[in-house]
């Protein structure tokens, strides 16, 4: 897994509360000094690094540019934003949809979608649908059809692998259309405020973009899954002053964090079993985390020192996700003439092959004098008879091969 990080500036909440951490940032390591005595410094690797002044534009040339590569040559790619509430994640994600400059990682992915599908050549077919969902208080909702009473669940099977089931999927056309269902969707988010953010996300929210490219020409399908997660962000009660449904809602986030949590530490220690059904959140990551798929985790921090002990737990639990090992394949389906053409040039091997091993079994009986032995399965009982076949193929004529 590739873990990047980014500290956003001062808010103006953070200006009025003290000083800033004492961090520095160099060569894609971060250093924090702490004002605890008898405190070590704290250092972190990561694969990158963005200070306070990173424009949203690097951030997504550096992120998610490789992933949209992947996702064309037939990879799963997740991009997932990891945080303290208020440290920049929906702003590093979302941005401002409409400002260029601002514009977060979802919208500049979605214009070089289709920039890329716009110079592809003409034998190439596209297909692209868009989902949106979030997880609120351990349910999955459709964020484009939230008024739905079909219940949405997640299911798997072994054809289509991890599915959500009742979830609503939009063919687009265009950047415009994805914009426009982006829109619909944030607005169904469940949003509250509290005394750190004054539209807090009270969910999980996950864009999916699946990509489906059919080349006429070769005959062969490649599919390419999208998941872009913005997370909720973890709280505690004191610095939010949450109350009622805010308080339940920040339970619920805290929990689903902590799953999240104990999934990445199961996967770094090796564990047979990974909880993943211990959450909707890490069910739906399931793939995301250790399965098919190129993921990069972005962890956001603030650098003002009323946040200093939520920034070194997040800066650590993005170190530990970064030892995660990912299992991506390509997802290429062949086209029933492609497999025609693949059998024959399998079967004319084969034939080939034995052809050539008539050949040498019959150098053996006339050169060498030795009899060929029956091949039968290589079990232990038959050793003898493979080993009999090794020694006589010793003594073969390089030229002959």
């Amino acid at each position: 897994m590739k873990v990047v990080c980014r500290f956003r500036p001062l808010n103006d909440f953070e200006k009025q509360s003290g000083d800033n951490i004492d961090f520095l940032i160099q060569n894609n390591q971060v250093k924090i000094r702490t004002n605890k005595k008898n405190e070590q410094d704290y250092n972190f690797s990561f694969d990158y690094a963005f200070g306070i002044d990173t424009e949203q534009k690097e951030v997504f040339e550096v992120v998610a540019r490789p992933v949209i590569e992947g996702v064309f040559e037939g990879w799963n790619g997740t991009i997932l934003a990891y945080g303290q509430t208020s440290s920049g994640k929906t702003f590093t994600m979302q941005g401002a949809m409409m400002n260029e400059r601002l514009k977060g990682i979802v919208p500049r992915i979605v214009q070089a979608i289709f920039e890329h599908i716009e110079d592809s050549p003409e034998h190439i077919e596209f297909m692209v649908k868009v989902s949106l969902l979030e997880v609120y208080m351990e349910e999955v909702r459709d964020l484009l059809n939230p008024n739905s009473k079909k219940k949405v669940s997640i299911r798997e099977s072994p054809t289509e692998g991890l599915y959500i089931e009742n979830l609503s999927e939009v063919c687009v056309a265009d950047s415009l259309e994805v914009e426009t269902v982006i829109a619909s969707g944030n607005n169904s988010r469940k949003i509250g405020r509290t005394n750190m953010n004054a539209v807090s996300s009270r969910s999980h929210m996950v864009t999916l973009v699946n990509i489906m490219q059919t080349n006429t020409m070769e005959n062969n399908v490649k599919r390419g899954k999208l998941y872009l997660v913005d997370l909720a962000g973890s709280e505690r009660v004191a610095k939010t002053g949450a109350t009622g449904d805010t308080f339940n809602e920040g339970k619920l986030i805290n929990q689903s964090l902590l799953s999240l949590g104990s999934v990445i530490n199961a996967l770094t220690e090796g564990n047979p079993f990974i909880p993943y059904r211990n959450s909707k959140l890490t069910r739906i990551l399931q793939e995301s985390l250790g399965g098919n798929s190129r993921t990069t985790l972005i962890v956001t921090c603030s650098p003002s020192r009323y946040n200093e002990s939520e920034t070194i737990s997040t800066l650590q639990f993005g170190v530990r996700a970064k030892l995660i090992k990912n299992k991506a394949r390509v997802n290429e389906e062949l086209s029933r003439e492609q497999l025609i053409i693949n059998l024959e040039k399998a079967n004319a091997k084969v034939i080939m092959l034995e052809s050539h091993v008539e050949f040498l079994e019959d150098h053996i009986r006339k050169n060498l004098k030795s009899e060929v032995p029956a091949f039968k399965s290589a079990s232990k009982s038959d050793k003898h008879d493979v080993s009999a076949l090794t020694d006589a193929g010793s003594k073969f004529d390089p030229e002959l091969m």
